[in-house]
């Protein structure tokens, strides 16, 4: 059995998909350009914080929230939609979530390269997630 690993799909899905960096998503932030969405899992958030105005989607919930067609699916979270900007811990499984989305038809989506250490590191503000 010939398996592909987690790195060549994050590499292979990188080559079709755009990709920012952080100092752009933060010049699109100030400029209310973009829906920030964070794909990591809730207990990331509640240890680390998310940044500012970003929206919570874990990553295992993505297709589903955003598929109008899903019982799943979460109208609230898309309704505002402009460039659709995703990000996780390094940007791993944004990449590959940044392809998911365009193969369901998306086309305004982007990934953050670096992920959520890059996003801190140009100064948006974290705010802490609370339990619920």
């Amino acid at each position: 059995m010939n398996i592909k690993s987690s790195q060549t799909l994050v590499e292979e899905a990188k080559k079709s998909i755009k990709t920012l960096n952080s100092e752009e998503v933060k010049q699109m932030m100030e400029k209310n350009e973009i829906s920030l969405i964070d794909i990591r899992d809730i207990r990331e958030l509640w240890k680390e914080g998310t940044i500012e105005n970003s929206k919570h989607i874990p990553r295992g919930m993505l297709e589903f929230w955003l598929d109008p067609n899903s019982s799943y699916y979460e109208a609230n979270k898309i309704k505002d939609i402009k460039k659709i900007v995703l990000f996780c811990a390094a940007g791993f499984r944004s990449a590959l979530a940044t392809k998911s989305l365009i193969d369901m038809g998306f086309e305004n989506v982007a990934h953050v390269d670096g992920g959520f250490d890059a996003l801190k590191s140009v100064g948006l503000k974290v705010i802490q997630k609370e339990k619920k």
